[in-house]
């Protein structure tokens, strides 16, 4: 196998010059984009797109090489980070990350935690003197091993979990002690076995391999395909695959994990918009599983993030010139970047986005009609309840701006059938994933009971232009009955409820809406796009000028 198309990202380094994107992958492009900027960004070495390429025509073939060109690229990273991969006194552990040239996100898997087994918890323990770590990371890779390399179940998984928590008479696995957790990492070590028939890998490097081949393997999953179907995107852009030093969310009080924009998604304010978990890894926040957030306790309880985020705005919106969307893990007080996009954002949001950035001089107004380009800016509204004193049914965290009225869909084919009568529903889940993509482009509005608001699903909702509330307190759906229980409430499948993803708010029947228009920021981009006034000679524009001062 060839050497090319590999990149190295470490801090200061060189950033990757512009026309590397497509074997690069945005992703993995901004990650050494930020590192040249000096933000704290995790070491990492890159397997470009084309290694997808080779890998989608010989699999075989691609496989058997694997293992040589990734034991000399995980020499640079032991270099730089000073651990070692597989070492049981000093271990290496690093995430396995997708990114394609466009932005995808959650169509494609991650895996985090690689390089953890029997033989390293040891040495994990010995370097971070943090038992609950090392249990808590072991737990989440068996699980996630089980679920995106060998396409298991997590059903049997999430309830070993859910009895634990029960015999504990504990809310969540945060609570969990690290006796608990090394009991349930070794409950999903036999749970692994019987869902694939075979034992948790104890090589490092033999899941190194398995987790790249999946990632990969990921660019053909039924989501992945479908979004590229819906944003037509090429089929052959192909993913490059990230491997990255771990860091570590789940480290303990002053550890989390988080996503936050540089502006307000939903309605384009200039105001830090962000959502985090204590004690967590990434995939707690963007999964769609969690609900709730930390983002009121975070600058309490580590006041310097506040000014560290506020900083990392800034620096972002005046590199890229746009609003971003970054993904950020804290460990011990320590704050890293893990991604930086693009932020995914309403009509709404973009139009004000547009007209605020060239206000403020980040951008040119050439610039801010090219953001805008594509969208239709006449029909850009927002809906909103008129004034009523209609009491919800339930009350959740609102994800994007607008109204959705329609019946209530259990599943993406009830869904689909309201939408070929021309009734778009509003589809309710326990929990919102991105393979739902299809039933989210389909549907009015989504609402979930559990997730957050920057989960990926939510993301993806936003830019779609679909009303959106999760973490809905109180609902409960029964699939047999074909209902759905707000409080001491029930619905049938296919009654009309009103979905206000302005305030949360789950409304029954059909609400009376009012509709807002943003009127000045429409007029003040049609004066971009008038013609200049032709000067003609020094008297006219002097006496043009002296008009204006007596006005």
């Amino acid at each position: 196998m060839t050497r090319d198309s590999i990149f190295r990202i470490a801090p200061r380094a060189m950033g990757a010059a512009k026309g590397e994107v497509a074997a690069m992958g945005i992703k993995a492009f901004d990650l050494a984009r930020m590192a040249r900027l000096g933000l704290p960004v995790p070491p990492a070495f890159v397997l470009g797109t084309p290694h997808c390429q080779r890998c989608n025509r010989e699999p075989e073939r691609y496989g058997k090489n694997l293992a040589g060109l990734l034991e000399e690229q995980m020499r640079w990273l032991q270099t730089i980070t000073e651990l070692g991969f597989g070492d049981p006194r000093k271990p290496l552990l690093v995430s396995v990350r997708s990114g394609a040239p466009a932005s995808m996100p959650g169509m494609m898997d991650t895996l985090l935690n690689i390089g953890l087994c029997d033989a390293t918890v040891r040495g994990l323990l010995r370097i971070t003197g943090n038992p609950r770590l090392v249990w808590d990371s072991y737990r989440r890779l068996v699980q996630s091993f089980a679920e995106v390399v060998y396409a298991a179940p997590p059903q049997p998984f999430a309830a070993a979990l859910d009895a634990l928590l029960a015999r504990e008479q504990l809310d969540r696995v945060q609570e969990l002690d690290y006796l608990c957790l090394a009991e349930l990492t070794r409950t999903d070590l036999q749970l692994f076995i019987q869902a694939t028939g075979k034992p948790f890998p104890q090589n490092p490097h033999d899941q190194l391999g398995l987790a790249v081949q999946a990632v990969i393997a990921s660019w053909n999953s039924p989501r992945a395909v479908e979004y590229r179907r819906l944003y037509g995107l090429a089929d052959d852009l192909c993913t490059a695959v990230t491997i990255q030093q771990m860091v570590f969310g789940n480290a303990g009080g002053t550890s989390g994990a988080g996503v936050g924009f540089t502006r307000d998604p939903d309605t384009g304010e200039k105001r830090l918009y962000f959502d985090f978990l204590f004690n967590s890894q990434g995939e707690d926040v963007v999964s769609g599983r969690t609900t709730g957030s930390d983002a009121e306790r975070l600058f309490p309880v580590i006041p310097e993030t506040e000014q560290a985020l506020l900083g990392i705005c800034a620096l972002l919106e005046e590199e890229y010139g746009d609003a971003q969307e970054f993904e950020f893990t804290i460990q011990d007080g320590v704050l890293y970047l893990l991604q930086t996009r693009t932020a995914k954002r309403t009509p709404w949001a973009a139009l004000r986005i547009a007209v605020e950035q060239v206000r403020e001089g980040l951008i040119g107004k050439s610039e801010a009609l090219a953001q805008l380009d594509g969208l239709a800016l006449d029909e850009i509204s927002r809906q909103r309840l008129s004034p009523a004193d209609k009491q919800p049914l339930c009350q959740g965290e609102p994800a994007g701006i607008g109204v959705a009225i329609g019946p209530l869909a259990l599943d993406v084919e009830t869904a689909r059938g309201f939408a070929a009568e021309g009734r778009p529903a509003v589809l309710v889940r326990e929990e919102m994933a991105t393979a739902d993509i299809a039933g989210i482009a389909l549907c009015a509005g989504l609402l979930t009971a559990r997730g957050n608001r920057t989960s990926h699903a939510a993301v993806v909702a936003r830019q779609l232009g679909k009303a959106c509330v999760t973490g809905c307190n109180g609902l409960r759906i029964d699939p047999a009955r074909r209902t759905v229980q707000f409080g001491d409430r029930f619905l049938a499948e296919g009654e009309p409820v009103t979905l206000d993803s302005n305030t949360g708010g789950v409304y029954e029947g059909e609400a009376e809406l009012v509709t807002d228009y943003p009127t000045p920021w429409l007029d003040e981009i049609s004066t971009w796009r008038q013609p200049p006034v032709q000067r003609k000679g020094r008297a006219g524009a002097r006496r043009k000028a002296a008009g204006r001062r007596g006005t």
